[in-house]
Parts: structure tokens; sequence; C-alpha cells
């Protein structure tokens, strides 16, 4: 009887994966509204009795790929932003805009994360599936140099949703642009003296 259960477990995991994967990938090429279900059970190699008992719908799908991706990208952050050691906070967050930049140049992620996933699921939810992730991040990093006297004291929750809104549009700005290179080099020009005005001057 156990061997059984932990059979359905296995297929319960691998039919979700498969149908993550499939969403994943039409998601990022054709945008939600261009996929319709037959195309996910198609490529998922599964029945759409399947994708209803996993996920009810199309958007409940998407949610889930939406946060696979959301946790992909925070990691990526993370590593980013420790990758260096010792950081002054100009520096920290100097760098994770910069691998927030580099992420965002994936079509999986600009389409997934920030067109479709704010229009598809409400602003609401889409922060709800983010804030675990990028915008935990930021907040821990605000919270740590107010914490250690290098910040002004702020409210962390907002200063968080604020500086996410500006990596976001940022992310959508340079992606936009005609030539993306200048177009990094004006965003990056713009970071430093924000986020410098966040911090409290040295004494020394």
């Amino acid at each position: 009887m156990k061997v059984s259960r932990r059979t359905q477990a296995d297929r319960t995991a691998m039919t979700r994966a498969a149908l993550i994967k499939a969403g994943r990938a039409l998601f990022a090429e054709h945008g939600f509204a261009g996929v319709g279900t037959e195309a996910l059970v198609r490529d998922a190699e599964v029945s759409r009795g399947a994708l209803y008992h996993q996920f009810g719908d199309k958007t409940e799908l998407f949610s889930a790929v939406l946060a696979e991706v959301e946790a992909e990208v925070s990691q990526r952050l993370a590593e980013a932003v420790l990758s260096g050691g010792e950081r002054d906070f100009v520096a920290t967050m100097t760098n994770a805009i910069g691998a927030w930049l580099d992420a965002c140049e994936h079509p999986e992620i600009q389409r997934i994360v920030l067109v479709d996933g704010p229009s598809v699921l409400g602003w609401t939810r889409w922060r709800d599936i983010c804030q675990p992730h990028i915008l935990g991040l930021i907040e821990g990093i605000l919270a740590q140099g107010m914490a250690d006297g290098t910040l002004v004291l702020l409210p962390a929750k907002p200063l968080a949703h604020i500086l996410l809104s500006v990596a976001d549009e940022a992310a959508l700005y340079v992606n936009a642009a005609d030539d993306v290179g200048i177009a990094r080099g004006e965003i990056l020009a713009i970071v430093d003296p924000l986020v410098r005005s966040l911090t409290i001057p040295s004494t020394s």
C-alpha cells in the first residue's frame, strides 16, 4: 500500500512538472493569451483532465510557472549579491540591479515576469508571488543596512516595494530601447545617486 501511494505521488509530481515545463516554454514564446489548453496538454504529453486536475485552469498553471521563474531569478540575484564578499550598500544594490538587468535580457523573464505576470494575475497576486523571492531579498538588504547604521531609518517594507518598482521599470526601459547598451548605462547612472541618497554619510 505504501508503495502504491509513493507511485501515485511520483506520477502527480511528474505530471505537474511536465505541465510547468510545457507552460514555461509556450508562455515565454507566445505569451499567455497566445497559448491554448490544447497546446499545453500536447506539449506536456498529458490529458486535458490532468491539466484541470493539477491546476484547475490555464491561469493557475501560469501562476505556478511564474513562481518557478521568480524563484530562479531570486537565486541568481542572491548569488550575485553574495559573490563579491563584503560590499557596502551602494555596491550591493548596484550589483543587484546589474544582475537583474542581465536576467531580464532573457525573453522568458521579460514575457512571463514583467509583461504577462501583472496583467494575467493582477498586481496584488503578482506581488504575492514575487514577495517571498526578490522583494524579500531587497527588504533583507535594507533591514541589515538600517540595523548596522549605514542607511537612513525608513520603513523597510514600503521602501523595498519602491526599489523593486524602480528595478522593474528599469528592465522594461532597457529592453524596449533601440540601443540596449546606452539604455543600460543611463539606468546605472541613475541608480548610483538614487541608492547613495539612502545612505548615512561617513563622519570619518
